[in-house]
This record gives structure tokens, sequence and C-alpha cells, in this order.
């Protein structure tokens, strides 16, 4: 057998009590999504409690966050589950439609949720009178944090795991079957750990750096930045990580029909390559505007 690493023993539920007949759970997953909105808002509050950081005034005062917190907590579980059901298995919900808001049982897509937060800061935004792009920024700043806390919690669920790899760090992921030639047993990418040092971690120190070094003073330098890095990021990781079994499929202006799948490219790459372009081009834009 090939040099692997076992899976931990960590149990996905932290803490579960009964009440009145009815188990309550507190899962690992649900602790990532609320430390990574908790610490997300808490860091735009210190961005916006420094006007020094954006050449002037910054978008909207410290306290006002904990409004926008709100419209982030519902964009953020709205849009990763649509965005779940609509990107990844469409047919499945159609035929249980019911399944759709057992958010519980998993399945939350990151574009999904990059929609839903792109319209909360657009709805806050416009019903308070304040700039959505410089907003934008303080939002950007902190997705990070959110990012690399939910990678965690997806290495603790063991999903979203990696392809089969003979790398001495490869974990070997319960309920991971193995493709013929491997070994009964085989060893996968801990690939939800390379995209929380990525995504999360590199990608927050990144920004973290251009921060210091006057971003927030571009308008909408910061947005560019994360959508780039972000696409970037997971362009290249989605090459270790399982690739999805659903593609999407298009009609050219030849009638004739384009499986993405059949280009090599994943689920993933697809959604996040309108990032890594849009992010290069406000990229492009700032530098031009500074």
């Amino acid at each position: 057998m090939i040099l692997a690493l076992p899976f931990p023993a960590v149990d996905p539920v932290l803490v579960s009590v009964e009440l009145f007949g009815v188990e309550l759970a507190l899962r690992w997953y649900a602790l990532a999504y609320i430390a990574g909105l908790v610490l997300g808002w808490r860091y735009v509050a210190r961005l916006c409690a420094r006007p020094d950081l954006w050449g002037g005034a910054a978008p909207m005062p410290a306290r006002r966050t904990e409004d926008l917190l709100t419209w982030m907590v519902l964009g953020v579980i709205l849009g990763g589950r649509l965005g779940f059901v609509a990107f990844y298995q469409p047919a499945y919900f159609a035929a249980n439609p019911r399944e759709i808001i057992a958010v519980w049982q998993g399945g939350m897509s990151f574009h999904g949720g990059l929609i839903g937060v792109v319209l909360g800061v657009l709805a806050f935004a416009r019903r308070n009178g304040f700039d959505p792009v410089r907003v934008g920024d303080a939002v950007a700043a902190a997705a990070p944090i959110g990012i690399f806390f939910g990678r965690i919690a997806n290495f603790i669920n063991a999903e979203l795991w990696g392809r089969p790899t003979a790398a001495p760090w490869g974990v070997v992921f319960p309920r991971a079957e193995c493709p013929i030639g491997w070994p009964e047993v085989c060893a996968r990418h801990p690939s939800q750990l390379y995209e929380a040092g990525l995504e999360g971690l590199g990608l927050g120190l990144l920004i973290y750096w251009a921060i210091r070094r006057g971003a927030l003073a571009v308008r909408g330098r910061v947005i560019g930045l994360f959508l780039a890095g972000y696409g970037l990021a997971r362009l290249f990781v989605e090459g270790y990580r399982q690739a999805d079994a659903q593609f999407v499929t298009a009609i050219n202006p030849f009638g004739q029909v384009l499986r993405f799948g059949d280009w090599g490219l994943t689920m993933g790459q697809i959604l996040s390559l309108p990032m890594l372009a849009a992010g290069l081009a406000l990229l492009l834009w700032t530098t031009r505007r500074a």
C-alpha cells in the first residue's frame, strides 16, 4: 500500500443535546459559517473605523456594519444553497424540490454565495445611500476569513476531497471510492486544505498587504484583487480536487452542442473563469484611474 495519512477521527457534530425528544446538534460546518461571518463583520467594522485607510472618509460608519451583517447572512445562505441547486444538481432538486431547504444535509456553492453577497451589498448600499463599490471593497477584504473556515469545515466533514494521489501527504477519506487500477484503499489530495491555504489564508494576507499599501484608497481595487486572486487560486486547486460529475452545456452559433467537460474544465473552473476575467479587468481599470 502507498504511503498515506489516515483521516483524523473528528466528529462532524461538535455538540448534541436532546430537547423535548428532538435532537439538536451544532456541527463544525455551521460553526465555521458563524465564525466566518462574525469575524468578517468585526474586520469590516475595524476597517470602517479607519478613515485614513480609505484616503478620506470610510464608506459607512462602523456601527452600521451590524446592519450589513444581516444582509451578508441572507446572501451567503440563500445564494450558497440556490447556487448549489442550480449549478451542481438541478435535475435532482427539480425532482425533489422539498429538499432544497435541507441546508443541514450539506450542499452549498461558493459562487452562488458570492452572487448572494453581491446582491446583498447592492441592496444594503442602495437602501442606506452608501457607495456600493466602497462597501464591496470592505466585504471583499473580509471574505477570505469565511472561505478559510469553510474549507476547514469541508475537511472535517470529509467532503469535496481531492483526486487520488501517491503523495505521502495524501489522506484516506471515508466513503471515497478508489478508481480502477488503484489499491482497494487509496489516498487522495486534501484539496480542502489546499483551498483553505490559497483561497483563504494566502489571499487574505495578500489583500491585507495591499490594504497596508493603500489599496482601499482606490475605489474598487480590493474587489478586483479578491476576484482575480480567488479565481486564479480556484483554477489551480481544481487540478487536484475530484472533478464534479455535472457539467453545463451550451449551443454555439452553428448549432453545435458544446459540453464544457470535454474541454477538461470542471464546474468550479467554469464558474471561476468569469471571476478571474472580471478581477483582472477591474484591477486594470483601477490602475489607470489611479
